[in-house]
């Protein structure tokens, strides 16, 4: 394994990091009152990452067991527990607890601890997924083929478990 090729060719390094205070209002808010904060998003990393904080109230919300085709994920507990299915079974997932998901690895989380919980979401390439986060909140709204179409433009593949 070695570096990438170089994308910075100056000679002095630049000034160009970017500060998100902590209390910046979250991006997203789900009728359940889960908050998607998005920290660093494909576009703004060049591709490179998307990164989203998730604070989840106490109710039980989450996906079910999907795998994306072009995009892994990692889960880093900040806080409470989640409950992560690793491809074979649930773990709970606790502080401080990281979950790394290749590309095609079957995963889902879920919070079902009844107390709240926080984590950040890593993608890695950098896709597009806050159209997904945002057009969750109006599956209601679409039809089984919008349903299967909007699933396909964002690579969610879901699991049937039986």
């Amino acid at each position: 394994m070695t570096y990438p090729p170089p994308k910075y060719h100056g000679e002095t390094g630049e000034k160009s990091a970017w500060h998100r205070p902590a209390d910046t209002k979250p991006e997203l808010v789900y009728p359940n009152g889960t908050q998607v904060h998005y920290l660093a998003t494909g576009a703004s990393t060049g591709g490179l990452f998307g990164l989203y904080r998730w604070e989840c109230g106490p109710g039980v919300t989450g996906p079910n067991p999907h795998f994306h085709r072009s995009i892994s994920e990692s889960f880093y507990i900040l806080s409470g527990v989640m409950s992560i299915y690793n491809g074979d079974r649930w773990i709970e997932a606790e502080p401080g607890d990281w979950v790394h998901v290749p590309i095609g690895g079957v995963h889902g989380f879920k919070n079902r601890s009844g107390a709240p919980a926080s984590m950040l979401l890593h993608f890695s390439p950098g896709a597009p997924r806050e159209g997904y986060f945002e057009g969750l909140a109006h599956l209601d709204e679409m039809s089984d083929d919008e349903k299967a179409a909007f699933y396909l433009e964002h690579d969610n593949i879901w699991i049937d478990q039986g």
